[in-house]
Protein backbone atom coordinates (compact mmCIF):
# COMPACT_ATOMS: atom_id res chain seq x y z
CA UNK A 1 0.00 0.00 0.00
CA UNK A 2 1.56 3.45 -0.64
CA UNK A 3 2.44 5.90 1.81
CA UNK A 4 -0.01 7.78 3.39
CA UNK A 5 0.25 10.98 6.00
CA UNK A 6 -0.64 11.42 9.11
CA UNK A 7 -3.00 14.32 8.50
CA UNK A 8 -4.80 15.75 11.56
CA UNK A 9 -8.17 15.91 9.67
CA UNK A 10 -7.68 11.81 9.78
CA UNK A 11 -11.38 11.92 11.60
CA UNK A 12 -13.08 15.78 11.76
CA UNK A 13 -16.76 15.66 12.50
CA UNK A 14 -19.54 15.14 10.06
CA UNK A 15 -22.71 17.41 10.39
CA UNK A 16 -24.82 14.40 12.95
CA UNK A 17 -21.11 14.83 14.82
CA UNK A 18 -20.15 11.83 14.59
CA UNK A 19 -16.38 11.14 13.57
CA UNK A 20 -15.73 11.35 9.61
CA UNK A 21 -12.89 8.74 9.49
CA UNK A 22 -10.34 8.94 6.34
CA UNK A 23 -8.98 6.04 4.72
CA UNK A 24 -6.34 5.14 6.40
CA UNK A 25 -8.16 5.25 9.98
CA UNK A 26 -10.66 3.00 8.04
CA UNK A 27 -7.37 0.49 6.84
CA UNK A 28 -6.63 0.93 10.69
CA UNK A 29 -10.14 -0.23 11.93
CA UNK A 30 -9.71 -3.20 9.24
CA UNK A 31 -6.44 -4.68 10.62
CA UNK A 32 -7.53 -4.53 13.87
CA UNK A 33 -10.69 -6.75 12.78
CA UNK A 34 -8.28 -8.82 11.45
CA UNK A 35 -6.17 -9.71 14.47
CA UNK A 36 -6.87 -7.07 17.45
CA UNK A 37 -3.33 -7.97 18.89
CA UNK A 38 -1.65 -6.92 15.31
CA UNK A 39 1.66 -4.61 16.31
CA UNK A 40 1.27 -1.19 15.62
CA UNK A 41 4.58 -1.58 13.82
CA UNK A 42 2.78 -4.17 11.43
CA UNK A 43 -0.54 -2.41 11.22
CA UNK A 44 1.79 0.97 10.07
CA UNK A 45 3.86 -1.27 7.26
CA UNK A 46 0.58 -2.05 5.90
CA UNK A 47 -1.26 1.35 6.15
CA UNK A 48 1.57 3.17 5.37
CA UNK A 49 2.46 5.42 8.38
CA UNK A 50 4.88 4.90 11.68
CA UNK A 51 4.31 2.97 14.52
CA UNK A 52 4.00 6.36 16.67
CA UNK A 53 1.49 7.57 14.26
CA UNK A 54 -0.63 4.50 13.77
CA UNK A 55 -1.02 4.66 18.07
CA UNK A 56 -1.88 7.83 17.90
CA UNK A 57 -4.82 7.29 15.65
CA UNK A 58 -5.96 3.77 17.36
CA UNK A 59 -6.44 5.90 20.83
CA UNK A 60 -8.17 8.35 19.09
CA UNK A 61 -10.32 6.25 17.85
CA UNK A 62 -10.90 4.47 20.79
CA UNK A 63 -11.45 8.07 22.75
CA UNK A 64 -14.13 9.05 20.09
CA UNK A 65 -15.94 6.11 20.80
CA UNK A 66 -15.37 4.72 16.96
CA UNK A 67 -14.40 1.12 18.02
CA UNK A 68 -13.48 -1.10 21.06
CA UNK A 69 -10.80 -3.77 21.49
CA UNK A 70 -11.89 -6.67 23.33
CA UNK A 71 -11.57 -10.34 23.54
CA UNK A 72 -14.96 -12.05 21.93
CA UNK A 73 -15.81 -15.55 23.74
CA UNK A 74 -17.75 -18.46 22.65
CA UNK A 75 -20.32 -18.14 25.04
CA UNK A 76 -20.54 -21.87 25.33
CA UNK A 77 -17.07 -22.18 26.72
CA UNK A 78 -17.37 -20.17 29.08
CA UNK A 79 -20.70 -21.35 30.90
CA UNK A 80 -23.14 -19.44 28.93
CA UNK A 81 -25.26 -22.50 27.88
CA UNK A 82 -28.52 -20.23 26.51
CA UNK A 83 -28.67 -17.51 24.24
CA UNK A 84 -32.21 -16.31 22.72
CA UNK A 85 -33.04 -13.12 20.76
CA UNK A 86 -36.10 -11.69 22.10
CA UNK A 87 -38.40 -9.48 20.51
CA UNK A 88 -40.50 -7.01 22.73
CA UNK A 89 -43.70 -5.12 22.34
CA UNK A 90 -43.69 -1.49 24.63
CA UNK A 91 -46.17 0.70 25.11
CA UNK A 92 -45.10 4.50 25.49
CA UNK A 93 -41.74 5.70 25.92
CA UNK A 94 -39.26 2.91 24.06
CA UNK A 95 -35.95 4.61 25.01
CA UNK A 96 -36.79 4.10 28.55
CA UNK A 97 -37.48 0.57 27.92
CA UNK A 98 -34.44 0.36 26.20
CA UNK A 99 -32.69 1.60 28.54
CA UNK A 100 -33.61 -0.25 31.73
CA UNK A 101 -32.45 -3.03 29.09
CA UNK A 102 -28.92 -2.00 28.61
CA UNK A 103 -28.31 -1.76 32.05
CA UNK A 104 -28.99 -5.75 32.30
CA UNK A 105 -25.76 -7.23 32.31
CA UNK A 106 -27.37 -10.51 30.55
CA UNK A 107 -28.81 -8.02 27.66
CA UNK A 108 -25.76 -7.93 25.52
CA UNK A 109 -27.48 -6.85 22.11
CA UNK A 110 -30.11 -3.93 22.83
CA UNK A 111 -31.36 -2.39 19.34
CA UNK A 112 -34.82 -0.12 18.87
CA UNK A 113 -36.62 -1.55 15.41
CA UNK A 114 -38.85 -0.63 13.30
CA UNK A 115 -40.96 -3.57 12.35
CA UNK A 116 -42.84 -6.43 14.56
CA UNK A 117 -41.17 -5.26 17.45
CA UNK A 118 -40.29 -2.35 19.20
CA UNK A 119 -36.78 -3.68 20.39
CA UNK A 120 -34.57 -6.77 19.96
CA UNK A 121 -32.76 -7.71 22.92
CA UNK A 122 -30.11 -10.32 22.15
CA UNK A 123 -29.81 -12.53 26.14
CA UNK A 124 -27.02 -14.57 27.20
CA UNK A 125 -27.63 -16.63 30.25
CA UNK A 126 -26.42 -19.85 31.99
CA UNK A 127 -29.00 -21.94 31.56
CA UNK A 128 -33.14 -22.36 30.55
CA UNK A 129 -34.11 -21.50 34.19
CA UNK A 130 -31.73 -18.10 33.83
CA UNK A 131 -33.61 -17.34 31.06
CA UNK A 132 -36.72 -17.57 32.52
CA UNK A 133 -35.66 -15.59 34.85
CA UNK A 134 -34.51 -12.75 32.83
CA UNK A 135 -37.64 -13.20 30.56
CA UNK A 136 -40.30 -13.19 33.15
CA UNK A 137 -39.14 -11.68 36.58
CA UNK A 138 -37.19 -8.89 35.11
CA UNK A 139 -37.82 -8.06 31.30
CA UNK A 140 -42.04 -8.42 31.42
CA UNK A 141 -41.44 -6.54 34.84
CA UNK A 142 -40.27 -3.51 33.09
CA UNK A 143 -43.12 -0.38 32.80
CA UNK A 144 -44.28 -0.16 29.42
CA UNK A 145 -43.50 -3.77 28.23
CA UNK A 146 -46.27 -5.29 26.58
CA UNK A 147 -45.47 -8.72 25.31
CA UNK A 148 -42.39 -10.84 24.34
CA UNK A 149 -41.29 -13.41 22.14
CA UNK A 150 -38.39 -15.37 22.69
CA UNK A 151 -36.48 -17.10 20.28
CA UNK A 152 -33.83 -19.54 21.57
CA UNK A 153 -30.91 -20.51 19.82
CA UNK A 154 -30.28 -24.11 18.80
CA UNK A 155 -27.65 -23.67 17.59
CA UNK A 156 -24.64 -21.02 16.66
CA UNK A 157 -23.63 -21.02 13.23
CA UNK A 158 -22.44 -18.15 12.44
CA UNK A 159 -20.98 -15.04 14.65
CA UNK A 160 -18.45 -12.69 12.95
CA UNK A 161 -17.61 -9.03 13.62
CA UNK A 162 -15.45 -8.87 10.27
CA UNK A 163 -17.57 -6.82 8.30
CA UNK A 164 -15.10 -4.20 8.03
CA UNK A 165 -15.84 -0.84 6.92
CA UNK A 166 -17.17 -1.43 3.60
Amino acid sequence: MASRSADPRDSRESRNGSPQLDSVSLAIIEQLQEDGRRPYAAIGKAVGLSEAAVRQRVQKLLDQGVMQIVAVTDPLTVGFRRQAMVGIHVEGDVESAAEALTAMPECEYVVMTAGSFDLMVEVVCEDDDHLLDVINKRIRALPGVRSTESFVYLKLKKQTYMWGTR
